[in-house]
């Protein structure tokens, strides 16, 4: 049996916040989604309610993933920013 992969759609709002700790990303995930443009609706729900307006648009990021196939499998590297 040849079983094609399901692929899903991952749904984030992404900024740059700047505190008393300094600047560091925001990263939520908003869902999961059966297509982008199930993702794509969310969006559109979610760009006029509080907090989400403030922010351009472009911080909506869709992402594609294969279900059952990992990630990042030759590992990651931490880089550090000093100024």
């Amino acid at each position: 049996m040849n079983i094609s992969p399901t692929n899903v759609f991952l749904l984030w709002h992404n900024y740059d916040l700047t505190d008393d700790f300094g600047t560091h990303e925001e990263a939520k995930l908003i869902g999961v989604f059966s297509s982008e443009e199930k993702a794509k609706e969310v969006i559109d729900y979610l760009k006029d309610k509080e907090g989400f307006r403030d922010h351009p648009l472009n911080c909506f990021e869709i992402h594609k993933s294969e279900i059952d196939r990992p990630s990042w499998v030759d590992g990651f590297t931490t880089v550090r920013w000093t100024e």
